[in-house]
C-alpha cells in the first residue's frame, strides 16, 4: 500500500497529481485545509492537503490491508494531535478530550475486528481477495475516521444517541443531562427510544384545569394572554353554556381593552375595565351571578419587582388559588427561567403554553415545566377563538417533545 500527501492549491490539482503518480486505482483517505508560509504565522495563505492512497501488491493483500490500517491510524492520531493543540482544551474540560480518545480507541478496536476477521478468510484462501475489495475496506475506514472527526469537531464526541436526540428537540442542557442520567438507570430490557420516551412523559404533570370561581391569567406581554382568556371565555359560554364574566386591568397595551371587549360583545358577556383596587372589588359584586369570571392581567416584566408587586396587590384582591401563568413555546430557554421565577411572587399554580404553532420543535413545553415545577393546563395551537386551545395528555406532549409529532 502506498500512501502520499499532497500539498495542492484545489482539488482538481490533486485528482491530476493523484492519477499522475499514483494511478487510476488511488482513493482519497482524507483532505483537509491548512496555512502555508507568511511572516510569523501571519498573511499565510490557505492551501489543501489531501491524503492518497493505492494497493501496490495484489498478491499480498493481507500485509496491504494492514498497511493501511496502519496508515489510518496514524492519521488519526495525527488529527487527534493537531485538535488538541490548536484548541487548547482549557481546565475543565479534560472529559471532552478523554472521550476524544476513547472514541478513536473504539475505532480501532473495530478496525482490528475487521482485519482479524479478513486475515481468517486469508488464511484459509476460502475466496481470492482481489484489489477492488481492498479499496471497498480502505474506503470503509477511511468513512470511520471521517465519522469520529466529524463529532469532534461538532463537539457530539463522546455523545450517545439518546443525548443527541434530546439536544435536537431543543431541550436545555442541564435537562438533557438529568433525561440521560434516568436513562441509564432504567435496567429492564427496551430500546433507548423507549427508555427516553418513559423518562420524559414521567416528568410531565398534566392538571385538568378548575375554570370555576375566579381565574386569573398573568404572565409577561405578548405571549398572547388577551388571546388566551378570550378562547377560554368563548369555550366556557358558547360550548359548556356557563354564565362568564370579563375582567381586564390591562389599561397599558394599546387597543388591549377595545378587543377583549369586542369578544365579550360577540359572546355576549359582561365585562368591566379595572383601573385600581378598589375598581377591583366592584367589578368582582357586579359578576356575583356568573359560574365563572375570568380575569386578564397586565403583561410585566418579570425582572422588575416593582411591577410584578403591583400585580400581586390586584390578585391578592381577588383571593383565588386559580392562577395560570401563560408563557409562550417561542421563549428562549435562558429567559425561561428568569420567568418562571419572576412570577412566582404571584403564587401561580398551573401553566398554559401558547403559540405552539409558531415553533418546529416544542422542547420549551418541558423546560417551561421543570423550571416552573407546576403542572400544564392548556396549549394554544393559533388565533382561532374559541378552538385553537386544548388540553393534552403526558403522552401527546411527549410526542410533541421528542420531535414525533407536529402541531401544522
Amino acid at each position: 500500500m502506498i500512501i502520499k500527501k499532497y500539498r495542492v492549491n484545489n482539488m482538481n490539482e490533486a485528482l491530476t497529481r493523484i492519477r499522475y503518480e499514483l494511478g487510476k486505482d488511488a482513493v482519497i483517505v482524507s483532505q483537509r485545509k491548512i496555512r502555508k508560509g507568511g511572516l510569523l504565522g501571519f498573511f499565510a495563505k490557505k492551501i489543501l492537503e489531501v491524503t492518497a492512497a493505492v494497493d501496490n501488491n495484489k498478491n499480498d493483500n493481507s500485509n496491504n490491508m494492514q498497511e493501511s490500517i496502519d496508515a489510518i491510524k496514524r492519521l488519526m492520531n495525527d488529527k487527534l494531535g493537531e485538535e488538541t493543540v490548536a484548541r487548547k482544551v482549557p481546565t475543565g474540560l479534560e472529559n471532552k478530550n478523554q472521550d476524544r480518545i476513547q472514541m478513536k480507541e473504539k475505532i480501532e478496536e473495530r478496525v482490528e475486528e475487521k482485519v482479524k476477521s479478513n486475515r481468517v478468510i486469508y488464511d484459509e484462501n476460502l475466496i481470492n481477495r482481489n484489489n477492488e475489495k481492498v479499496v471497498e475496506e480502505v474506503q470503509q475506514m477511511r468513512s470511520m475516521l471521517n465519522e469520529m472527526m466529524t463529532m469532534t469537531n461538532t463537539g457530539n464526541l463522546g455523545k450517545g444517541k439518546a443525548q443527541l436526540k434530546l439536544e435536537k428537540c431543543d431541550l436545555d442542557e442541564k435537562l438533557v443531562k438529568r433525561i440521560v442520567d434516568k436513562v441509564n438507570k432504567i435496567e429492564e430490557e427496551k430500546t433507548e427510544d423507549q427508555k427516553v420516551r418513559e423518562v420524559v412523559e414521567d416528568m410531565i404533570k398534566v392538571v385538568p384545569s378548575k375554570l370555576e370561581n375566579v381565574v386569573v391569567l398573568v404572565g409577561p406581554t405578548g405571549v398572547g394572554k388577551t388571546t388566551t382568556i378570550a378562547k377560554i371565555a368563548g369555550r366556557l359560554a358558547l360550548l359548556e353554556k356557563k354564565k362568564v364574566g370579563l375582567i381586564t386591568i390591562d389599561t397599558y397595551r394599546i387597543g388591549a381593552v377595545e378587543q377583549l371587549k369586542t369578544y365579550a360583545d360577540i359572546m355576549n358577556i359582561p365585562f368591566r375595565v379595572v383601573l385600581t383596587i378598589k375598581d377591583m372589588e366592584a367589578a368582582i359584586e357586579s359578576m356575583e351571578d356568573c359560574d365563572v369570571i375570568l380575569i386578564d392581567t397586565t403583561g410585566r416584566s418579570s425582572k422588575n419587582t416593582m411591577q410584578i408587586s403591583e400585580l400581586r396587590a390586584f390578585v391578592d384582591k381577588v383571593n383565588t388559588d386559580n392562577i395560570h401563568l401563560v408563557i409562550s413555546c417561542t421563549t428562549k430557554n435562558k429567559d425561561i427561567e428568569v420567568i418562571t421565577n419572576g412570577y412566582k411572587l404571584l403564587k401561580y399554580n398551573s401553566i398554559i403554553v401558547t403559540k405552539l404553532d409558531e415553533t418546529s420543535t416544542y422542547g420549551s413545553i418541558l423546560n417551561i415545566l421543570e423550571c416552573a415545577d407546576k403542572p400544564i393546563s392548556f396549549v394554544t395551537t393559533g388565533q382561532n377563538v374559541p378552538d385553537d386551545i386544548k388540553m393534552m395528555n403526558p403522552k401527546e406532549l411527549t410526542n410533541l417533545i421528542l420531535g414525533e409529532e407536529v402541531i401544522c
